[in-house]
């Protein structure tokens, strides 16, 4: 979890039932990030005393996508000699094999945000400078989709409008963004050379970031002037307003709220540049209950409040349909000694939130593909 900007926002007082979210949400896929272990003494796990694999908990949640991170660094740390075949001996593809396969007995598809240059491609020691040459990236991706067929969700870094996850970027300079869309672009080719069912999710952003959503996008074009190619935009919109649509954006600040003005922006955007307008992938949203978080300037409401706003989202983004699918973060509540965060469905010791049940009853969108 990365850090994020959280305006302080008057809350309005708002009266919501946790009933089931309206039938027009069936088409809406429910995405979620998580670990996909469950460590010892978690209640959530069949025999306390021994880990288990969180995918039962995630199929009890009727969760249909399941969001996980690649690191190109970890897989590849030295330079692959034939770099699109996945057999070569310079990846390791032991942990992701892993979820893909706890994925698979649990009947719930994967979406993997694949990032982290490795050294002898970017030349830098820190993993978030892109690589010198972005084709090293995309030929990455293609023996990771050949790799893993099932996958067929793919987003392409995380948050690089922000300076901590990715380089070069410097705020209101054009660099950054347009190294990232030759990035985006060759990704999108090689994943679609590698199988024509995948989805590419790009852009990436999130409410606020070292350059805000409608300047990034405004920069984040190819050399040609268009924008890059992408299925869907990935964004993540944290917000500490209560969910609605309509209201006023924070400036150029784009949270939940805001995601019907974004969508208008990108759209804008890409017709301009003569390329198919990408629908919305709210890859990660959340509600922090119990204590205040700094990484949040100290937002959080009660478990209750978590779990009626938690309803409320879901119900927005399943009838908007420029809004494909809508992911929380995460499961588990932190313990005391990693932060302490309380936006998870359970609490740190594996015991339902009432947001538990409140996602539960989010209709899954698989009857329904969008």
């Amino acid at each position: 979890m990365r850090g994020k900007r959280w305006g302080v926002v008057l809350l309005a007082a708002a009266v919501f039932c946790l009933a089931p979210a309206a039938p027009a949400q069936g088409a809406l896929l429910k995405a979620i990030w998580g670990p996909d272990e469950l460590p010892a003494g978690n209640a959530a796990c069949p025999d306390p005393g021994e880990r288990c694999s969180a995918f039962p908990v995630y199929r009890q949640l009727g969760v249909d996508v399941y969001q996980f991170q690649i690191h190109w660094d970890e897989v590849a740390p030295q330079q692959p000699a034939q770099p699109r075949d996945p057999a070569d001996p310079a990846y390791d593809w032991g942990p992701i094999a892993k979820i893909v396969d706890g994925a698979a007995e649990s009947g719930i598809r994967l979406a993997a945000l694949v990032q982290r240059a490795p050294k002898w491609a970017s030349g830098h020691g820190k993993p978030i400078w892109a690589p010198k040459n972005p084709s090293t990236f995309a030929d990455f991706l293609y023996a990771a989709s050949r790799r893993f067929p099932s996958i067929r969700m793919w987003m392409v870094w995380g948050e690089p409008s922000r300076a901590e996850n990715f380089l070069p970027l410097k705020q209101d300079q054009a660099r950054g963004p347009r190294t990232y869309a030759a990035l985006l672009d060759r990704a999108y080719v090689a994943l679609k050379q590698a199988s024509r069912a995948n989805k590419v999710i790009g852009g990436m952003t999130l409410n606020g970031g070292t350059i805000k959503p409608p300047d990034y996008l405004r920069m984040m074009k190819l050399p040609n002037g268009r924008p890059p190619r992408m299925d869907l935009w990935g964004h993540n919109p944290f917000d500490a307003r209560f969910p609605r649509l309509h209201d006023n954006p924070l400036g150029r600040y784009r949270g939940f709220n805001d995601i019907d003005t974004l969508y208008t922006e990108i759209g804008a955007a890409y017709r301009a540049g003569h390329r198919k307008v990408p629908r919305l992938w709210l890859s990660e949203w959340t509600i922090v209950s119990d204590r205040p978080l700094p990484l949040f300037s100290g937002f959080f409401v009660s478990r209750r409040e978590q779990a009626i706003r938690l309803n409320a989202a879901y119900t927005i983004a399943g009838r908007a349909s420029y809004v494909s699918g809508l992911g929380w973060f995460t499961l588990l509540d932190q313990s005391a000694s990693e932060g302490g965060a309380g936006w998870g469905l359970l609490d740190v010791n594996g015991v339902p939130k009432p947001a538990f049940a409140a996602y539960r009853r989010i209709p899954s969108g698989l009857s329904g593909p969008r």
